[in-house]
């Protein structure tokens, strides 16, 4: 460790219904790249090639981009065009001289807020807050043409407004911009201003395409994948078939706010997909693929053929199988009623979460809060919490970020019975024979793929149960597709080593991949995995991935405000940061273009991931 200072069948649409300066940029040196081109980024605090933007600090830094523009892009002179309509306005939001050098600033217009990015003599105006949780893009990571989210890492294209990476699903509006007298005005319609975000339109199905594709599965790549399709101009049948009776919902919110009903996580509406003549079939189950005959089995006792076929499942809670197991009041969460359940149950009782996962700390964290449960006890089978994902040292911190809000930790400890009391649950009984007291469990122990319906489909699985694919999501069987938590794929960040990554944000984008690829594309997964968690109001964000051998830590630990670099031999496979934005959205964007900052290059600045430029 290196420290630095300081079952209803619900049709919802169908047709016919309603570096610090001593980097270079060199093959020889960290693997970066050869010179500084616009091509390929050459990612440095100050490049030595040529003159690169100034450095900034974390927090309120711009990532700043020097690199060549798309063509669609115009000349700071040029007038931009966009769509008219009635409540289309025009106003000068400042002067010539007021622009970003090169960069990205947020103007007001008509009680709202434009983004204008100018890079190389390009000018363009965009929405000023990311269309997942309204994150400022200007506080974001500018680079190659897109800007990234500063919380989550989602990315849009600075000259149309699409959304290119995950999560969230909306684009964001466009604006039309130019320069008159040295004034600079944008026009924008007052629904976009209003709004800040954009949805594409949906492709109706046409009566007359043959075609079905078919999607297993409700949750972020499912409801990725059939949105893509119907933007692409798929016209033929779409089917997303689901076990749960709700519409996708925002899954992660689950264990954060664990009061939260679906109406009120819920990504889409029921007027979105029959606008789109997406068939949702809810509360169904698939009950077997028979990929000869090209047809998926549904628990209705219905046949569904399909062309194409995407299958994300994803994954289903462990339970630890010791006596007790099954008592009421031991519980895990997987849908809204899970968590609205457990939240209920807790309410003045006696908690305790088994497992350090994510998901068991962030349900601790809520339970602790506004003192919902009478005592929060977490049970971990590691010396600290998140010890292998963050590292022991920064696990430590959390650990007692958690203890100043009087949750009680028992490390390094085996459960091996839920004990009872008149068949009710009354505790929790330790591997060292002593009984934690209990009115409510949760068991935050990881999660198994949803796979076995695939038994006899001939699609391929590996010993644990997840589908090996190839890097456009396609496994053994063509035109048979898998993502999310259920896929095995290869990471381009890894060189193209098969992982299996359940995020949220990858999800997404699998979604998106499978629905290109479904259609002819041949789009590669690119996508850099990215998680945040939330605990206590604060948020820590991560990016990378890969095994590590060493944790340098940047920043102040103390007061959370810091950035862990995790190496392997000399290379940052991943980092890790809390109140250092934007450090994760910068480091993503390095690794994307297939860069690595060096353990020597971090122990030299600890906050050199917020300095980052690209160029």
């Amino acid at each position: 460790m290196t420290f630095l200072t300081g079952a209803a069948r619900v049709l919802v649409a169908a047709v016919g219904r309603g570096a610090a300066s001593r980097h270079i940029c060199s093959k020889a040196q960290h693997r970066l790249t050869a010179v500084c081109s616009s091509r390929v980024p050459c990612w440095t605090q100050s490049c030595h090639v040529r003159k690169m933007g100034s450095t900034v600090s974390c927090r309120s830094g711009i990532d700043r981009d020097s690199d060549g523009s798309a063509a669609e892009d115009r000349k700071m002179s040029t007038e931009s065009k966009t769509s008219s309509g009635e409540d289309l306005v025009e106003a000068v939001i400042c002067r010539e001289e007021e622009l970003p050098k090169d960069g990205m600033k947020a103007f007001e217009m008509e009680g709202g807020k434009v983004l204008v990015v100018h890079h190389k003599g390009h000018l363009s105006a965009i929405g000023s807050k990311c269309s997942h949780y309204g994150a400022p893009l200007e506080k974001g990571a500018l680079c190659n043409g897109r800007v990234r989210c500063p919380w989550h890492g989602a990315c849009f294209n600075v000259t149309t407004g699409d959304i290119e990476d995950f999560p969230g699903l909306d684009s964001i509006p466009k604006y039309g911009i130019k320069i008159v007298n040295g004034e600079v005005k944008v026009s924008a319609s007052k629904a976009m201003l209003a709004a800040d975000k954009r949805t594409k339109v949906l492709t109706k199905r046409d009566p007359d395409n043959p075609s079905n594709f078919v999607v297993i599965g409700g949750g972020a790549a499912g409801a990725s994948c059939v949105e893509r399709l119907r933007q692409e101009g798929f016209s033929g049948r779409v089917v997303m078939i689901t076990q749960e009776p709700h519409l996708p919902y925002d899954r992660p919110k689950l264990s954060k706010a664990m009061d939260l009903t679906p109406d009120r996580i819920t990504l889409r509406s029921h007027q979105y997909y029959k606008s789109g003549d997406i068939e949702v079939l809810l509360g169904v189950s698939a009950e077997g693929v028979n990929t000869e005959e090209k047809v998926v089995s549904i628990s209705s006792g219905e046949k569904v053929p399909y062309e194409k076929l995407f299958i994300a499942t994803g994954g289903k809670p462990r339970r630890l199988g010791c006596p007790g197991n099954d008592l009421p009041g031991v519980y895990v969460v997987r849908t809204p009623e899970d968590a609205n359940t457990v939240a209920a149950a807790a309410i003045g009782k006696h908690a305790v979460i088994v497992g350090t996962s994510f998901i068991g700390m962030e349900a601790a964290a809520y339970l602790a809060s506004n003192n919902r449960a009478a005592s929060v006890t977490i049970i971990g089978n590691t010396s600290v919490p998140f010890e292998r994902s963050l590292g022991p040292t920064v696990g430590k911190r959390i650990q007692e970020m958690f203890e100043e809000q009087g949750v009680k930790f028992i490390n390094s400890a085996g459960v091996t019975e839920f004990a009872s009391e008149n068949d009710k649950l009354s505790g929790v009984v330790l591997d060292t024979e002593e009984t934690i007291t209990a009115d409510v469990v949760l068991m935050g122990v990881g999660v198994m793929p949803n796979t076995e319906f695939l038994e006899t489909s001939g699609i391929t699985r590996d010993e644990r149960g997840y589908i090996p694919v190839n890097e456009f999501l396609e496994s053994n069987i063509p035109g048979v597709f898998c993502g999310g938590d259920i896929a095995s794929f290869p990471l381009q960040m890894e060189d193209g080593a098969s992982v299996t990554i359940g995020h949220w944000q990858l999800a997404l984008g699998h979604g998106r991949t499978a629905a290109l690829n479904m259609l002819g594309h041949n789009a590669p997964l690119t996508s850099v995995p990215f998680f945040w968690t939330v605990l206590f109001g604060k948020s820590l964000r991560y990016t990378g991935h890969g095994r590590y051998d060493d944790v340098v830590i940047g920043g102040d630990l103390r007061s959370l405000a810091f950035i862990a670099y995790y190496c392997q031999g000399d290379r940052v496979v991943a980092l890790a940061s809390l109140g250092k934005d934007p450090a994760a959205a910068k480091y993503a964007e390095m690794l994307e273009q297939g860069n690595f900052l060096t353990k020597e290059q971090v122990i030299g600045d600890g906050d050199i991931a917020c300095k980052l430029n690209c160029s």
